[in-house]
């Protein structure tokens, strides 16, 4: 098991590849999207919240998706002494109608399929994605981490529409009629995401790239009123078997499967183990509609357990914490994660 840090586009410097190195990291996984980035809303080191009204404006990302872009960034990260192991998320830009199954959706699946290529050529072995209309929503924030450490969580389904030219939080058309995205079944929604797997883990085949899909966070049947794919445990497997390969794999989020209601966190490591590309490890106390994210070592899930199940199972892959209460202190997300990661390095090795 290697150790690894997820890190935001403005966060894509020295500064925070040194601070990975620092805390025992060996592993990166980048989000080329920036979220908080419409007009001068600030940005934060952490995902914000979302206030309903969006996260930013989709498509400042796509330059950074050539090859060319894909290979200096790569060999900054290499200099730096880390690995580039995974990018998460497409940007909304060049894939909503796909999402959204509108009159683009062919052309974007191409553009998709041109940018695992990319990837491919680049040497990155994963991207991780989300398949889902609202994306993440219905957090809170509040001091509900131990010491009053800032943290989020979930009190009650959010259950305004998506409006119109919006999609995964992100506005992708600031033109576009009042109104909001159309009601769809849950049917629907696999049958959309059944055409996308159809079309491009082929093409992730024969690029060498691993396609990782995140479950539903939170684990709600409908947020935003709309449905969502996985979220349950067993959903994953539905998703596996839509098309059989190594390519279609699982972004593997241990908080957000503790947050389910069916199931146990402990089973699905077990059975899922095979099919993991890389490890979202955070934890957390309650379930949805209502749950708290907590410090790594207070929560519901005995991470320990997770570790060990992992090992007896040979995995072999990434561990990031993907986000983490913040620490009373002058530097907040650097105190939270390099607890994470300490916690973490300890623990594999531990465990080996």
């Amino acid at each position: 098991m290697k150790l690894g840090l997820g890190l935001y586009n403005h966060m894509l410097n020295k500064a925070h590849f040194d601070f990975a190195k620092q805390c025992g990291c060996t592993h990166l996984v980048v989000h080329l999207v920036d979220y908080f980035n419409k007009g001068n809303q600030k940005k934060t080191n952490d995902q914000p919240i979302g206030d309903g009204t969006g996260w930013g404006i989709a498509g400042k990302s796509r330059n950074l998706w050539e090859v060319e872009e894909l290979l200096r960034l790569k060999k900054e990260i290499n200099d730096a002494g880390l690995e580039w192991e995974a990018i998460e998320n497409f940007d909304p830009a060049d894939w909503y109608d796909v999402l959204l199954d509108g009159p683009l959706k062919k052309k974007q699946v191409e553009r998709i399929k041109q940018l695992i290529r990319n990837v491919g050529e680049a040497g990155i072995p994963v991207i991780g994605y989300n398949f889902s209309l609202a994306g993440v929503c219905s957090r809170t924030s509040g001091a509900f981490a131990r010491g009053g450490a800032v943290s989020v969580g979930m009190d009650g389904v959010d259950e305004r529409p998506i409006p119109n030219g919006m999609v995964w939080n992100m506005t992708y058309d600031q033109s576009a009629a009042d109104g909001f995205i159309k009601n769809i079944s849950h049917d629907e929604l696999w049958q959309r995401l059944e055409y996308f797997l159809n079309e491009i883990i082929p093409v992730a085949e024969e690029a060498g790239v691993i396609l990782a899909a995140h479950p539903d966070d939170p684990p709600m049947p409908v947020v935003r009123q709309s449905p969502r794919l996985v979220y349950q445990p067993e959903m994953y497997s539905k998703l596996l078997n839509v098309i059989k390969s190594k390519s279609n794999a699982l972004e593997f989020c241990l908080g957000s499967i503790a947050e389910m209601t069916e199931g146990n966190v402990y089973d699905a490591t077990e059975q899922y183990a095979d099919n993991i590309a890389y490890i979202h490890f955070r934890n957390v106390r309650g379930k949805v509609p209502f749950y708290k994210e907590v410090f790594v070592d207070e929560g519901d899930i005995d991470m320990k357990r997770v570790l060990t199940i992992l090992k007896r199972r040979n995995f072999k892959g990434v561990l990031i914490p993907d986000h983490t209460p913040q620490m009373t202190c002058e530097g907040p997300w650097y105190a939270g994660m390099a607890y994470a990661l300490g916690f973490m390095n300890a623990a594999i090795k531990m465990i080996d």
